[in-house]
């Protein structure tokens, strides 16, 4: 009888000084558990009632109640400090004041373009082929007739993985992060014979010093067409309805001799549309292409003189930079909001 009575008065000591201090509404929750909880331990002191004497079940009872209404009521008036105190400190919700707008986001202007492109290219009959950037020297280099002293290979311009972490192939020479996609030319004629038709979007690497106009990571968009008796009309026609497409109906298309070791003969591609004279340019460079030189189809072991072929390779960002006139390329990597929003 004494234990119990003792028992319900330290519970409800302990209950009145832990609920003064209580700091916050969930710990004030875990109190209220505590004590007038199904399992708490005032309820646990009434369940020993019917054990006392009938003499004094009266007294013990009414000790009982008063610990629980005053626990209780502790509980309810910390409660309401603590109610009072967020309201002032302007946790309140003011249903009056008005909303705030959820701002939606939209496709980076890189992804823009590569959509854009692909979407053309695919409704000229092309697929999209895809392929590891970490790629080998043969089928970034050697399939591509590039020569080994050329200087695209030179440890200068070419990002090589370090050879204790990838060992070289014996067959395929070092890895390498690709300079560009067109490796992913020869993977497509390596398993598939023609007729081919494809377009490889992605990302290349080259070692380049970061400023307005280099980047040692861009964007690419390469194309192949082979077939029987494909020819350059066939690429003009295509290069032109691309760019007609892209940046204006009134684009005009000029192709230039050039040098690229996996076509022959080599094109520099210019572009003149209304846009650009209008900012005093009448041509922009702005790819490369040409016929596929038979040394690469001899690589991919495709028979001599059935098969031509035609590729190009335009630059994501220069696209990009010349159709929205911008004049730093790092921009596009920075994600400032305040320069992403305008596309």
């Amino acid at each position: 009888m004494i234990e119990l009575e003792q028992q319900l008065q330290s519970a409800r000591a302990e209950a009145e000084r832990a609920v003064a201090t209580c700091a916050d509404l969930p710990s004030l929750d875990q109190l209220k558990a505590r004590f007038l909880g199904r399992s708490g331990i005032v309820p646990a002191a009434l369940e020993q009632l019917g054990k006392l004497p009938k003499a004094e079940k009266p007294r013990i009872g009414k000790l009982a109640n008063e610990v629980k209404t005053a626990v209780t009521a502790a509980i309810e008036a910390k409660r309401e400090e603590l109610e009072a105190k967020a309201a002032s400190s302007g946790l309140a919700i003011d249903v009056t004041l008005p909303g705030r707008r959820h701002h939606i986001g939209h496709l980076h202007p890189l992804t823009q373009i590569f959509e854009r492109t692909v979407e053309i290219f695919r409704r000229m009959g092309f697929a999209v082929e895809d392929g590891p950037e970490i790629e080998d020297e043969w089928h970034c280099f050697d399939a591509l007739n590039t020569p080994a002293d050329h200087p695209a290979r030179d440890l200068q311009d070419t990002l090589y993985i370090d050879d204790k972490t990838m060992p070289p192939d014996r067959e395929y020479g070092r890895y390498l992060l690709r300079t560009h996609t067109s490796p992913v030319q020869i993977r497509t004629m390596l398993k598939q014979k023609p007729p081919i038709r494809i377009v490889a979007p992605g990302r290349v690497f080259r070692r380049d010093e970061l400023d307005a106009t280099h980047s040692p990571t861009f964007h690419q968009i390469e194309g192949l067409y082979v077939d029987k008796n494909v020819t350059v009309a066939d690429l003009k026609g295509t290069v032109e309805f691309f760019f007609k497409q892209l940046l204006d109906p009134e684009t005009k298309v000029r192709f230039r001799p050039h040098f690229f070791p996996y076509t022959e003969p080599s094109f520099e591609i210019d572009l003149s549309t209304p846009q650009f004279r209008a900012r005093g340019k009448e041509w922009i460079e702005i790819a490369g292409c040409g016929m596929v030189n038979p040394n690469v189809f001899k690589a991919v072991g495709y028979p001599d003189d059935e098969y031509t072929g035609w590729a190009f390779g335009f630059g994501i960002d220069r696209i990009a930079m010349v159709m929205w006139s911008i004049n730093d390329i790092r921009l596009f990597t920075e994600n400032d909001v305040r320069f992403l929003e305008q596309f």
